[in-house]
């Protein structure tokens, strides 16, 4: 139950000690007795106030601006007042002083937005993601320490000024290049606008802010080197694993997470009668259905009965990625292709020569990637294209 309260607010002068013709014009908030004053900052002639009914005299535009000003204060505090009430406060006179001078918000700082976002995006991203966040998080940590020697900063003191520094700081840092500095920039600007969605803040400094990305060749295997990879004779079974791995992923596109976590129950029989893989992408969360060509299921049959398979329940041996990036280095020199391999590769492989340059349209080429946008499949067509263009100038020198 709400207690009764009495409030009150009156205004008054206070003399300057060394011009006593001269005052400070005051208000004073009363609640249940208790008083609190706050200097108005005005300065007022005494002759001019007076204090019966709390106003200047008079008609002069000195006088009309201070009893507005007066006005105004009083307007402003019965209203502070009453929202105290509507949040259902305790108030008392230092909350309403507080809320007057605005000293009672809780500004939230870089640090609690990071916070934040952990505890609340942790449950929805993955972890590499998380991981990535943890990382620039840092970054944005040191750069405060180094740039402005402090250990945290208020939302609302960050600029346009302190994004432009944060770019400098990281190209400054060794061994991080563009894209991967680019990569820090984009998450920055993501933080900023969970902030900016909270109401945290009320403009986001980091909008104006264009990420700058360079173009980067993408790494993929041509019929010739996937063939050639195919036909390695490689006594080290290790190496012989990872290769067929490897090659699964460059007939079905999928990425190094979702082959990883393949298991019987991703595999069913299609609209054609036939066995597709029926998964999720583990990036996006993506539902993708993708046909087994002869090569994939060949190499699922070969290592169905594995025992590494059958004791996580998956369906190939897969190690962990660092491993399988190391091995598939050592599998490309020993095949003779020159060609900085990743997992990845495969998945770019599939997209340009089993798919595109086979001629599947890449409207569906996108479906079989998992893409929401067909943009983002539209890089492998440029690849083809850069590809004929190259045969074609090739064929002209031969004609």
């Amino acid at each position: 139950m709400r207690t009764t309260q009495t409030f009150s607010i009156s205004f008054f002068t206070r003399k300057k000690k060394n011009q006593p013709e001269s005052a400070i014009l005051y208000a004073r908030i009363t609640i249940n007795g208790k008083k609190l004053e706050i200097s108005l900052k005005r300065t007022i002639a005494v002759d001019k106030w007076n204090q019966a009914s709390s106003k200047m005299m008079g008609n002069s535009p000195e006088g009309f601006q201070i009893n507005k000003k007066i006005n105004e204060v009083r307007s402003q505090l019965f209203k502070i007042h009453d929202a105290l009430q509507k949040e259902d406060k305790v108030i008392t006179v230092d909350l309403v002083k507080s809320r007057f001078l605005g000293t009672d918000q809780e500004h939230t700082t870089l640090s609690q937005l990071i916070e934040y976002h952990d505890t609340n995006m942790g449950k929805v991203l993955k972890y590499g993601t998380m991981k990535n966040y943890t990382t620039t998080g840092a970054y944005l940590k040191d750069y405060l320490k180094t740039t402005y020697q402090n250990s945290d900063a208020y939302l609302k003191h960050i600029d346009y000024q302190f994004t432009l520094g944060f770019e400098s700081y990281l190209r400054n840092l060794e061994g991080l290049h563009n894209n991967g500095l680019m990569k820090h920039m984009e998450r920055f600007k993501k933080l900023m606008r969970l902030a900016e969605d909270l109401d945290w803040i009320e403009k986001n400094p980091t909008k104006r802010f264009k990420l700058r990305f360079d173009s980067v060749d993408m790494v993929y295997l041509s019929k010739q080197e996937l063939e050639k990879l195919k036909a390695e004779e490689l006594e080290n079974p290790t190496l012989r694993l990872n290769r067929d791995i490897f090659i699964f992923a460059c007939y079905t596109g999928l990425a190094y997470a979702d082959v990883k976590a393949l298991n019987k129950n991703h595999l069913q029989f299609g609209i054609d009668g036939k066995k597709w893989i029926y998964t999720r992408r583990s990036k996006t969360n993506t539902s993708v259905r993708i046909p087994l060509l002869e090569e994939a299921e060949n190499i699922l049959d070969r290592y169905k009965d594995h025992p590494k398979a059958e004791q996580n329940n998956t369906l190939l041996p897969v190690y962990s990625n660092q491993k399988t990036n190391h091995y598939l280095k050592q599998i490309a020199k020993k095949a003779k292709i020159n060609k900085k391999l990743s997992f990845h590769t495969a998945r770019h492989t599939f997209a340009t020569t089993v798919t595109l340059a086979n001629g599947v349209p890449i409207e569906t080429v996108s479906k079989l990637l998992g893409h929401h946008k067909i943009s983002t499949t539209q890089i492998y067509a440029r690849v083809i294209d850069s590809k004929i263009a190259k045969d074609i100038d090739g064929l002209r020198g031969r004609l």
